[in-house]
């Protein structure tokens, strides 16, 4: 069959389908100035340090080392290549998986030697510099310190425990963030129409295309990798059309059909909070995973589980709350796919604890009378009485202290004066710890607003 990406008018080196020859997609796609840079707007932005890096600035406000901290396929190696164009400067590369303290001691005396005989500044981007020891980082501080080499360390952990003090204090930390979803999809089409790319060989369908979006996960390499492979698989069978199925089974991954911006966010969303109201653990599960294969942000789901913890369980199993908060948390740090196990946990608790939607409804009463014009001034003897003239308004004049009372409680107002004896918000339910809170609100109750006979 005719070679679908062949075109003589390519530039040579461009051809996808030399497969021996061509660098991959991701590669021949790297940006190759700050114009084509997607996201990180903000490190980005005229007069960071990055940027005047990037821009070749000098002085001694200009070569400055930097840490470059972000997920897979955010920019961090392009924006090193980025450094080391501006003004010539020497490019040197290392991963710190297999290089070692000889290997940074030939960067720098190579260094010294460009700086000497050619007045050249060396760059050394150092990959995944948290697999070095502190050892290994205690060499590179000479070379940073006296600017023999402008060090552009890249890592995916947080440097604050994966890099040692000296060398973050004498680097700039520049946080990198996924891409969104509009980002990705740029860099798609760009893709196919770029003459680094496919240069208009193949068309990529608007569904497949949000396939890609959602399973890249504002990864641009994943992406870019996910669509050389799903043209190989449009291509093997003769066409130049990429379609979902060509995405699916380049990525051995049927598309999970949900859109984020769209009714399946909501639906989805709402099932799985539907199914832990209703107890169904396999349920509410499966919409969980639904959503989480569908690239549903991780701390959407985890603030909906949190809100369900107190909306529905409430005072029946009050851990679920813990659990859920915990877990809000948790995602926040760990990240997916991780995070997918601390999600399922909060769903499971949430979904076999007790249920009880009376501190929900209560606080919906309560508003519904304020809203209602009920809710007159507060009692006097509750009000603030700490500052000078309060006593002689009468502010705190009767106040009860509750811990002088026996058993912590006594007969005294709380309620503005509109309000007593129609204020009835809270009823707990008979299920699970809430069980036991009838009784001691209704005996709380009758003590203080003076019906208990014993007070």
């Amino acid at each position: 069959m005719a070679d679908l990406f062949s075109d003589p008018g390519r530039p040579r080196g461009t051809d996808p389908s030399d497969v021996a020859g061509l660098p991959p997609l991701a590669v021949r796609m790297r940006p190759r100035s700050l114009d084509e840079v997607r996201g990180q707007t903000d490190v980005l932005r005229p007069g960071s340090p990055l940027r005047r890096l990037v821009e070749g600035a000098s002085g001694a406000a200009g070569a400055v080392s930097a840490i470059l901290w972000g997920p897979p396929g955010t920019g961090k190696t392009t924006l090193a290549h980025l450094v080391a164009d501006a003004a010539e400067r020497t490019f040197v590369q290392l991963s710190a998986i297999n290089a070692g303290v000889k290997d940074v001691r030939a960067v720098m005396d190579q260094a010294a030697r460009e700086r000497d005989l050619y007045g050249r500044q060396t760059v050394l981007f150092l990959d995944e510099i948290h697999r070095f020891s502190k050892a290994q980082q205690d060499a590179l501080l000479p070379g940073v310190e006296n600017r023999l080499i402008v060090l552009v360390a890249a890592t995916t952990e947080n440097p604050s425990f994966s890099v040692i003090a000296p060398l973050l204090s004498r680097s700039v930390l520049v946080r990198l963030t996924s891409l969104s979803d509009d980002d990705i999809a740029s860099l798609l089409r760009h893709a196919v129409q770029d003459e680094r790319g496919f240069s208009g060989a193949f068309t990529l369908e608007d569904d497949a295309r949000a396939h890609l979006v959602r399973m890249a996960g504002g990864d641009a390499r994943r992406s870019l990798t996910a669509l050389e492979a799903a043209a190989g698989v449009a291509q093997d069978r003769a066409s130049t059309r990429i379609e979902l199925a060509d995405v699916e089974q380049a990525m051995d991954q049927a598309a999970v059909r949900y859109d984020r911006a769209g009714d399946q966010h909501y639906d989805v969303a709402s099932a799985l909070i539907k199914s832990m109201r209703g107890s169904d653990v396999d349920a509410a599960l499966h919409y969980l995973a639904r959503m989480l294969e569908a690239g549903e942000d991780p701390r959407f789901i985890a603030r909906r589980i949190v809100i369900a913890a107190s909306e529905d369980v409430g005072m029946a199993d009050p851990t679920a709350l813990q659990t859920a908060v915990a877990a809000l948390h948790a995602v926040a740090q760990i990240g997916m796919p991780e995070a997918r196990i601390i999600l399922a946990q909060a769903v499971v608790h949430n979904a076999i604890a007790p249920k009880s939607n009376a501190s929900y409804n209560g606080i919906n009463a309560a508003i519904a009378d304020v809203r209602g014009g009920f809710g007159g001034a507060v009692p006097a003897h509750l009000r603030g009485s700490g500052y000078a003239g309060a006593a002689d308004l009468g502010h705190g004049a009767g106040y009860r202290y509750s811990h002088d009372e026996p058993n912590g409680v006594g007969p005294q107002q709380f309620l503005p004066d509109d309000l007593l004896g129609k204020a009835d918000y809270y009823h707990p339910t008979g299920r699970g710890w809430e069980t036991s809170l009838g009784a001691r609100w209704e005996a709380l109750r009758a003590v203080i607003r003076g019906e208990d006979s014993a007070q």
